[in-house]
């Protein structure tokens, strides 16, 4: 009976020994993945937006969807463009006398094509759609809209994913925490954004320190 309370109360102190070591290191291997396929989510975001950008230099609202948004990035093109003031005289009916005249001349330079500019020889920007690491092979969504801002019509995006797609595998009790983050320093809320509906804004939801592993 001795020996097997003693095997009893080691397999405990195991088993409490575990959870000690898991409760301390689980927080720290939890913050190392998500911080991992975070930058990963985040890189697609930035392409998005990026592209997105020169779909509104060019057309002069965003793309709603990403088969557009692709096919400009394949075949889309910047027109450059050179400003130059200019002047002239021309003959005034109502003085009677010829008159300076002031004009912006813009002149066309040539094209250059979308795809080269953003991405060069890589064709990532084909695959932006998709969230890294998301098990069911889950797609960002996104929209786009125009809104109303003092009398000013407004083109916006937004391209957003879940946190619990990326982090499908982690603990429901980091999950939740992570969740519920209000920090300078950390995605904040349920998702990770880039983008907004309500804003005309193009910025992304995360801390500046995403931005400092690699920005594009």
């Amino acid at each position: 009976m001795k020996t097997i309370l003693q095997i009893v109360l080691w397999i405990i102190c195991v088993g409490l020994g575990y959870l000690i070591y898991r409760s301390v290191t689980g927080p720290i291997e939890f913050q190392k993945v998500k911080e991992e396929r975070y930058s990963k989510v985040i890189s697609n975001l930035k392409d998005i937006r990026n592209s997105q950008e020169a779909y509104r230099a060019v057309n002069g609202k965003f793309a709603n969807d990403f088969n557009s948004l692709i096919a400009f990035v394949d075949g889309g093109q910047y027109t450059i463009t050179q400003q130059r003031d200019s002047s002239y005289m021309e003959f005034d009916k109502t003085y009677g006398i010829d008159l300076l005249r002031e004009v912006t001349i813009i002149d066309t330079l040539g094209f250059v094509s979308v795809k080269d500019s953003l991405f060069k020889a890589d064709d990532r920007y084909k695959s932006m759609m998709n969230v890294p690491y998301a098990q069911g092979g889950e797609k960002f969504e996104m929209k786009a809209d125009i809104v109303d801002k003092g009398g000013y019509k407004a083109p916006v995006f937004e391209a957003k994913v879940k946190k619990d797609v990326i982090l499908y595998d982690q603990p429901k009790d980091l999950m939740s925490k992570e969740n519920a983050q209000i920090s300078v320093e950390e995605v904040n809320g349920s998702e990770i954004r880039v983008g907004s509906l309500t804003d005309v804004s193009t910025n992304g939801n995360w801390p500046p320190i995403y931005d400092k592993k690699g920005d594009q």
